[in-house]
């Protein structure tokens, strides 16, 4: 810890992700640098494609399942708009092995669309043939103040005291940030009433099971 600057913002998201396994930010962007964002997606709406389920070894398109439209990131040819966004990603990675020991290898980001009537059925991020996803990442980049009727909200379905379970609606506010346990914690997207705009990625770690 001594060659590294506290950081009061991570610090909250790490323990919030130590008490109960997400976190939600409102300040791990800046409006400036949210805004720089969502213009990049508008701008790339033409190069996305339906998003499938599964990973590489099993994926399909399941538009009863997941309705959004996405686009990779690919960090060795980021724009100088994506190299605001992994800059402070990295940084962030950074501190988590530094500070937490998590062994954070890599990462993957994507650019997501919800256009309006569609939405993501209640799933867990980690795949049973491989573990390596270990944070999962959304950053909201709608360009006005979100409410309720817009639906888009993001479910987190988390245990209670009682052991049972309780749903968190999170609002997809411009610039927000959530965290949350990739291997443990369900969630869906509620449909949408107009077009939502995030990006969404996962901090990976070493496979556990040996198989990828």
């Amino acid at each position: 810890m001594s060659n590294i600057t506290l950081n009061p913002i991570y610090e909250k998201i790490i323990d919030d992700l130590s008490n109960q396994k997400y976190s939600i930010s409102d300040f791990f962007f800046s409006p400036e640098e949210t805004k720089q964002l969502r213009e990049s997606i508008i701008q790339q709406d033409k190069d996305f494609h339906q998003a499938a389920i599964g990973n590489s070894q099993n994926e399909q398109i399941v538009k009863s399942v997941r309705g959004d439209k996405i686009r990779w990131i690919d960090e060795s040819q980021k724009s100088k708009t994506e190299e605001i966004f992994f800059e402070k990603i990295n940084d962030f990675i950074l501190y988590l092995n530094m500070t937490c020991y998590m062994g954070i290898e890599e990462s993957e980001f994507h650019y997501a669309i919800y256009p309006e009537g569609t939405f993501y059925q209640r799933h867990v991020d980690a795949f049973k043939n491989d573990d390596r996803r270990t944070l999962s990442i959304v950053l909201y980049l709608n360009d006005e103040e979100w409410k309720d009727e817009y639906g888009g909200q993001l479910t987190l379905y988390l245990p209670d005291e009682n052991n049972t379970e309780k749903e968190l609606n999170v609002l997809p506010l411009a610039g927000r940030i959530a965290i949350f346990d990739s291997k443990t914690i369900p969630h869906e997207v509620k449909k949408v009433n107009r077009p939502r705009y995030s990006i969404t990625g996962w901090l990976k770690t070493r496979s556990r099971t040996g198989v990828i």
